[in-house]
């Protein structure tokens, strides 16, 4: 390899005997389908031997970047410009190709395993699988709570036209005193509490198959609950850890085909994991909840670190390493230090009763829909400020965990969908303007990577509200 190549190494989530189906993936599903991206597609398998060979294309078909994906565990990655004056970017960008087949090669089998998780000493509670989760009551009133804001202005402005100028006062005044006990609306929703001396989840995961071209024997919801109740009371009820012995054997009375080497289980601290964040920050550990659902998320809430709650799926265990969920949570801190959904609070009432009591009287007698088009814009405007803010909490995680290319790493399996998406320059604007409070992936991504190891940012607020400008202000040349 030449000066300017590079090497990374990446750790797949998933059995050793799936290894070979992963490369036959990242083959036929990613390289081979994006003719106008990658060339000389060529493979090499062997009895535990794999490797992979390609030229990344340039926007004008040349070839710029010759790549090569060999090994098991790790996977290595190598990468070599085949050009002068490639960029750190476009090197980091081809990595990241192999970084998103990898997790969309995990996200194919974690769809069809069998996937458990307990708490001891308490209900056996069934896995979400379908994101209804995220439709619900919690969503709101979690991070920033700028949803719940966003939902108050609209029914704000909705009955102040229909009602009168007195409706936002006393609307604002029902909102922070939602905001303020958020906290205790999020913990009485989850599925688990999780203490100091009941701390630990247990996890089980069994792929039933490697891929969508191997049908996976439908199993009735009857029969996982038994499953699940059986491996609680017979492994963890018992002996306080899972076994995957005894474990095999009760998958077998189901009559599921159990092969022991393919059974992954997980026993993860959760309390301790969130005691070293909280200890980085100098705060007392906040009240712990778990959801039990397996799309992965963190989430913080209250209106001060001392009345904060931090809500983690079990699915996040699943998918990310205990350095990579330390600096999620970091994330999630750096809400709770900012005091974010406060100053969101204070930043909209401003807004929200100058335009009530000052613009709105501007508005024409009837203009109901102007009134919507206002709306439609200070909820856009709203989101795009509540984007300074998750860009500020990416920098206090940096700052204070001390680890901005591992926060980049799980950003980069969380999200590895819409990375794939906001590589369209169109795909990235609407990224902007969508009604979610974040940035888009690649931004916040690159943008911990180019922190480097040692830096210094006197105002996070400020720096994140000028990069996130900037970053909108590119995407639309």
């Amino acid at each position: 390899m030449s000066s300017q190549s590079r090497s990374y190494s990446i750790i797949p989530e998933v059995p050793q005997s799936y290894i070979g189906n992963l490369y036959e993936f990242v083959y036929r599903s990613f390289l081979v389908p994006q003719k106008l991206r990658f060339a000389d597609i060529s493979r090499s398998t062997s009895p535990g031997s794999y490797s992979l060979r390609y030229s990344v294309l340039d926007s004008s078909g040349s070839r710029k970047l010759r790549v090569r994906v060999s090994g098991v565990e790790p996977i290595t990655v190598e990468i070599e410009p085949l050009v002068d004056k490639v960029s750190e970017d476009e090197i980091l960008e081809a990595k990241e190709d192999v970084a998103v087949a990898v997790d969309m090669f995990e996200q194919q089998v974690r769809k069809n395993s069998l996937v458990f998780a307990w708490r001891e000493g308490e209900s056996v509670v069934p896995e979400s699988v379908s994101g209804k989760e995220n439709k619900s009551l919690r969503r709101i009133f979690l991070e920033t709570q700028i949803l719940f804001i966003a939902l108050f202005m609209g029914l704000g402005l909705i009955l102040f036209y229909l009602i009168g100028p007195l409706v936002a006062v006393v609307l604002l005044a029902v909102q922070f005193i939602f905001v303020f006990y958020s906290n205790k609306i999020i913990a009485r929703s989850a599925d688990w509490h999780i203490t100091e001396k009941n701390p630990f989840i247990h996890i089980l995961q069994y792929p039933l198959s490697p891929g969508e071209d191997d049908p996976v024997k439908k199993i009735p919801k009857e029969d996982l609950v038994k499953l699940k109740k059986a491996i609680y009371e017979e492994t963890i009820a018992e002996h306080g850890e899972l076994d995957c012995d005894k474990a095999h054997k009760i998958f077998a009375r189901f009559g599921i085909d159990c092969k022991r080497e393919n059974l992954i289980a997980k026993k993860v601290n959760v309390y301790d994991v969130v005691k070293r964040t909280a200890d980085r920050f100098g705060y007392k550990v906040p009240e712990i909840v778990v959801s039990n659902t397996l799309l992965p998320n963190a989430a913080a809430s209250g209106p001060s670190p001392s009345r904060g709650v931090v809500l983690i799926t079990t699915g996040t265990f699943l998918q990310l390493d205990d350095e990579e969920i330390v600096s999620v949570l970091g994330h999630e801190f750096g809400h709770l230090r900012g005091r974010d959904p406060l100053w969101l609070y204070g930043l909209s009432a401003v807004q929200y009763l100058f335009w009530f009591y000052i613009i709105f009287g501007l508005f024409p007698t009837g203009s109901f829909f102007l009134l919507l088009i206002y709306l439609w814009g200070l909820t856009i405007l709203t989101y795009f400020i509540a984007k300074f803010f998750e860009a500020r909490a990416d920098l206090i995680s940096a700052i204070v965990i001390g680890k901005p290319n591992v926060l980049a790493a799980a950003l980069e399996k969380i999200g590895f969908q819409r990375l794939l998406y906001e590589r369209m320059p169109s795909f990235r604007v609407q990224e902007w303007l969508s009604m979610d409070p974040h940035p888009p992936i690649y931004f916040r991504i690159a943008r911990l990577r180019n922190l480097g190891q040692k830096f210094e940012i006197k105002h996070p607020l400020i720096q994140s509200a000028k990069e996130v400008t900037r970053g909108f202000l590119q995407s639309l040349s």
